[in-house]
């Protein structure tokens, strides 16, 4: 059977696509290996008898632009928060309270001991903003050259954020670690990287955490990751796309043939175009081309804990409230000098002794993944997200490791707050703990990125950095039939929707 477009995975990005296309009246087929849509931009029940909506993998939306969702006339609510994140320091506290400018002030002051590091934070984040505004436009366009995205953000935008490492910059621009870290968190997030290093992997990793949609927002959707999924499916299926769930692709031609099991057997297919939503080494794979060995593959450095509270957990600054602590960023062990001795001790192939992390309770903000009873009883989601917890970690004992890292985890939380996580911990009727652990070797196995990375790779720069791609959108491959559609692209990672527009963009238009 013939389609204009055979898409392979149905994550977000080839969502958009499908819809981005079949829209434009092209035949689309899009076939998917797990038994639903959405890739890792999905909502789950992952406790037995416990009504809580988790938003499993990824979490939250920022690079979704708006021009996508008005575009596919999408159904969807974002929430924005309005605090921004707490950084617990001894028994106070670092909090950016972005309703209220004179308490942000005051926090920076009562932490650093006078106003220099708020004005500092402000010039810096003035930055990024200009940058935002800029850069983000550009990100459904051809690919532009470096010197115009120079002319574009300007001389100290480009020395500060492209062309020195970032860690640099803020040793330069901040004298205090805790604020020193709160900034530099941005330029880790499933990044094993350091910041002062030349390669500027950080810098690329900030860049794509502060320039979403034109403001850097990071946003809640109401009903959890998998509304934003749903909607997108339904975007794309009232267009006219086809989408098969339950089929593994085993193989891709490059003269556009694809080959998938699903359960009445082995089938064969053609399109006009391939679109791979999947991690370039897989494509690579699916090619017959090799995956690539060693040093070449991805390796993620995440670590994933997922939980429901009875309650919230009480802080050791009596002057915040946990509701507002916890409805943004909330920053475990972050400081400059954490985040250096956790890097340098899994650069030595050791789980961190602090592992430096951040949690997120979705609950409050979107109170609707709960059930009524959760609810009522005062229950609230939680996420955490850990830094420096590369793959290389886990490989040799996934289960040993798991566990190593899970308590040191818990640990590193319990030192910043006023009584054990685990003592808030929600339990399922069956007296289980509800606590999930995701490592980057869970992630390889379940979802199929290889090394756990959730960027599919290491973060490209949003512009052309050779002259013969310039006017390219960034999906392009070595075979003119074959296009990246998934986080793998140039100007891909995070829940954005950008390869997959810039995948349809590139055939709609002829690229």
């Amino acid at each position: 059977m013939r389609y204009d477009v055979v898409i392979v995975g149905a994550g977000h990005n080839g969502l958009v696509a499908a819809a981005y296309l079949a829209g434009a009246g092209r035949r689309v087929l899009v076939l998917e290996r797990l038994g639903h849509v959405g890739g890792l931009a999905v909502s789950a029940r992952a406790f037995p008898g416990v009504d809580a909506r988790l938003s499993r993998y990824s979490y939250l939306v920022s690079l979704l632009p708006s021009k996508i969702t008005f575009d596919l006339g999408l159904k969807l609510e974002l929430r924005g928060r309005r605090f921004a994140s707490y950084t617990p320091v001894g028994r106070t506290g670092l909090l950016v309270d972005g309703g209220d400018e004179a308490r942000t002030a005051a926090s920076f002051a009562a932490v650093t001991g006078g106003g220099a590091e708020y004005e500092a934070w402000r010039r810096f984040y003035a930055l990024t903003a200009h940058v935002a505004r800029r850069v983000a436009p550009t990100l459904l366009e051809p690919l532009v050259g470096a010197w115009a995205m120079r002319a574009a953000v300007g001389a100290e935008a480009w020395r500060d954020l492209f062309e020195r490492p970032v860690g640099e910059v803020v040793d330069e621009r901040f004298a205090d670690d805790t604020v020193r870290g709160v900034v530099l968190t941005d330029s880790l997030i499933g990044t094993f990287a350091d910041p002062s290093a030349p390669d500027r992997l950080a810098n690329r990793c900030l860049l794509y955490h502060v320039i979403g949609d034109g403001t850097g927002d990071w946003n809640v959707p109401v009903g959890g990751m998998g509304a934003v999924t749903d909607a997108l499916a339904s975007a794309a299926r009232a267009a006219g796309a086809e989408i098969r769930t339950g089929t593994e692709v085993l193989a891709i031609d490059p003269a556009g043939e694809v080959t998938f099991r699903d359960d009445r057997g082995e089938h064969t297919v053609t399109g006009g175009h391939v679109l791979a939503n999947v991690p370039p080494a897989v494509l690579s794979r699916l090619l017959g081309e090799g995956e690539g060995e060693g040093g070449d593959l991805p390796e993620g450095a995440q670590l994933k804990i997922n939980m429901v509270l009875s309650r919230l957990p009480r802080l050791k600054d009596p002057a915040v409230d946990p509701a507002q602590a916890f409805s943004g960023t909330f920053h475990i062990n972050e400081g400059r000098d954490q985040l250096a001795a956790a890097h340098a001790e899994a650069a030595g192939g050791r789980v961190p002794s602090l592992p430096p992390a951040e949690v997120y309770c979705h609950s409050l903000t979107d109170p609707s993944i709960l059930g009524a009873d959760l609810r009522a009883a005062g229950a609230q989601t939680m996420t955490l997200f850990g830094l420096h917890m590369p793959a290389r970690l886990f490989r040799a004992d996934p289960e040993k490791a798991r566990k190593e890292a899970l308590a040191a985890t818990l640990a590193s939380v319990g030192g910043v707050l006023a009584e054990p996580l685990e003592e808030c911990l929600l339990r399922t009727p069956g007296g289980e703990p509800c606590l999930e652990v995701k490592t980057p070797v869970d992630l390889e196995r379940e979802a199929g990125l290889p090394g756990g990375h959730i960027f599919h790779r290491d973060l490209s720069w949003p512009y052309a950095e050779e002259p013969a791609d310039e006017g390219r959108w960034g999906v392009e491959t070595g075979h003119p039939k074959v296009l990246l559609c998934g986080a793998g692209a140039r100007r891909g990672g995070g829940v954005s929707g950008i390869p997959g527009h810039n995948a349809a963009m590139a055939i709609l238009h002829g690229g």
